[in-house]
């Protein structure tokens, strides 16, 4: 996972989510549509923390998990810096595949919003999912992200110099029967792996969760342009607002989710048979 770190010891994550609004807008309501009112959360993979700090803004009691040193002291700069150190039990930098220093059944909801799909063996998606399983309690909702592939496929036809090697027919046809994607140009986006929509459920089932919903994170609006956004910005507060919760909404539909280039799957933690 060395590729891991030193890619988001220099990328910008939060400025991801905010140059890319619909995915953080998105997710942010569902999760906050299914979490009982109060409770003890954790964030795995949370990177710079912009999930935790609006759970902990919201009143959660929220630890947040990160492999990358960088980020996660990021989080823990701008939770002080929003005052909402005291809502977080602690920032630590560690592995989503070993969660060992966390007991059993500690967390009533979990988060794992980037590890599966940084994970392009399938063993460590299984172990990462199985740690996420065992610190939750029974019961708990989970929420975890996942990149398509078929959406990919998309990006890659669009945009074939941005995506190397998938600027070949090669390296699109190996890319579709593995679903692993390493890009050729330095510094660029690091490995990861991208699921085929179907295999999302049976993959968390597998890992003891019932699926409640997959939501298509980029929703209907997530190649809107700067110039869009303030369009209906313009229109004034109340339209905006009810834009938005058309955007959220719509999020649901099953029929978009190949075009959302993340999806994430909301889901219970089954009682042990």
């Amino acid at each position: 996972m060395d590729h891991v770190v030193k890619y988001y010891e220099i990328f910008d994550e939060w400025g991801r989510l905010d140059r890319e609004p619909v995915e953080f807008i998105v997710n942010a309501a569902h999760i906050r549509q299914h979490l009982p009112s109060s409770g003890r959360i954790a964030d795995i993979g949370g990177g710079p923390g912009k999930y935790s700090l609006a759970l902990a803004e919201a009143g959660y009691e929220v630890t947040l998990i990160d492999l990358v040193p960088r980020l996660v002291e990021q989080a823990r700069s701008r939770a002080a810096e929003l005052q909402l150190d005291q809502r977080f039990v602690g920032f630590h930098v560690a592995d989503a595949r070993d969660l060992g220093q966390w007991p059993d059944e500690h967390f009533d909801a979990c988060l794992l919003l980037g590890p599966l799909y940084h994970l392009q063996n399938k063993e460590d998606r299984i172990r990462a999912a199985a740690e996420m399983n065992r610190v939750t309690k029974k019961g708990g909702l989970v929420f975890a992200a996942f990149m398509s592939r078929i959406r990919h496929l998309t990006t890659s036809i669009l945009y074939p110099q941005a995506w190397k090697p998938n600027h070949t027919i090669e390296g699109i046809d190996s890319f579709l029967e593995s679903g692993i994607f390493d890009h050729h140009d330095e510094g660029r986006f690091t490995g990861a792996y991208f699921a085929e929509i179907e295999e999302i459920e049976p993959f968390m089932q597998s890992s003891g969760f019932a699926c409640e919903k997959l939501i298509a994170s980029g929703s209907i609006a997530g190649g809107m342009t700067v110039e869009q956004w303030d369009y209906w910005r313009m229109q004034g507060d109340d339209v905006y607002r009810k834009v938005i919760e058309r955007i959220v909404t719509a999020a649901e539909s099953p029929y978009i989710l190949g075009a959302s280039s993340h999806i994430m799957y909301i889901g219970r933690k089954m009682e042990a048979v």
